[in-house]
């Protein structure tokens, strides 16, 4: 298959990596020190499931190079997501499927209007992954999955064929029967995960350790779910209870959410996609949100970065 990674960030180099790998045409977008270090030493993955090392890759910071592909994974940043959105346009034919690999809970609604939405794919990752240096990710979980689907709950046979791709490569890969509900589960979760490893300024295992910070976590986790059922999701509260347990019992002790690893580096914040998105949405629909004011408010002034 042609695929785009757009862009060869710590989530969308990890997966495009794994499938240029296995052999499929694999197109990575990127910029700056990013795309230099790519350009001179290739991509590197240092994982858990095994090292890679891809010495010569397509790799632009034009995606008018590449041309149309079958499959773009979209996992930019939140705020440049229409920016991103229009430049991935000559890389869009017919059938190519957009699957957004972001955070937060409206991608495919801010992108369908530019790309089209039978072309706009909602999708969710469950990976643990940073970029250590310019050219080299690292990923630490045990996991690295991608789950996707259709608005409509239609069959898609692109989707269908890429599924198949991933397999190839080793990769987890699953269509989802209900992908609005897969993706505020997994907003429960990441909202918690970056709420408090950023407010906390810490990894998760000392904060589910503590009495105290473990219900604050789990609080932030209720507040998402019930600003979700107050939205029209089928989400059920059941999810809590699994989440905590992955937490305590599954999640390695050091993981850290991508916001704080961004604190950490001075860089731009999800912050408003994130807290800020469920406090916004609590507003509207009525639900108090005291965990995630908290978090919104403790960390505001960094969320431009330096």
């Amino acid at each position: 298959m042609r695929i785009a990674a757009m862009a060869a960030g710590a989530v969308g180099g990890y997966f495009g990596a794994r499938l240029a790998a296995a052999g499929h045409d694999v197109f990575f977008i990127a910029r700056g020190s990013n795309l230099a270090a790519i350009k001179a030493n290739g991509l590197k993955i240092e994982s858990v499931h095994g090292d890679l090392h891809l010495p010569k890759v397509n790799v632009t910071s034009d995606p008018r190079e590449v041309g149309p592909v079958d499959v773009v994974l979209f996992a930019v940043k939140l705020w440049d997501t229409e920016t991103a959105a229009e430049l991935a346009k000559p890389m869009v034919g017919d059938a190519t499927r957009v699957i957004t690999l972001q955070n937060g809970v409206d991608s495919v609604e801010r992108i369908a209007p530019i790309l089209g939405a039978d072309r706009a794919i909602g999708g969710v990752t469950y990976i643990a992954t940073v970029i250590a240096a310019p050219g080299v990710i690292k990923h630490t979980s045990t996991f690295a999955k991608m789950v996707f689907g259709r608005a409509d709950k239609k069959p898609d046979a692109m989707l269908d064929r890429f599924v198949a791709a991933g397999k190839d490569a080793k990769l987890d890969l699953e269509i989802s029967p209900d992908i609005q509900r897969e993706r505020w589960q997994k907003f429960v979760f990441l909202t918690a995960m970056s709420g408090a490893t950023a407010t906390f300024r810490s990894s998760i295992g000392p904060i589910v350790a503590d009495p105290e910070l473990r219900d604050f976590y789990r609080q932030l986790m209720e507040e998402t779910y019930a600003v979700g059922r107050a939205s029209g999701v089928a989400i059920d509260h059941g999810i809590i209870d699994e989440r905590m347990a992955q937490t305590m019992n599954v999640v390695e002790p050091g993981m850290k959410a991508s916001m704080a690893h961004d604190l950490e580096r001075g860089n731009r914040l999800e912050l408003d996609w994130l807290a800020g998105k469920v406090r916004t949405l609590g507003r509207e629909l009525g639900v108090p949100t005291p965990a995630s004011d908290t978090v919104y408010r403790v960390l505001k002034l960094h969320r431009m970065g330096r």
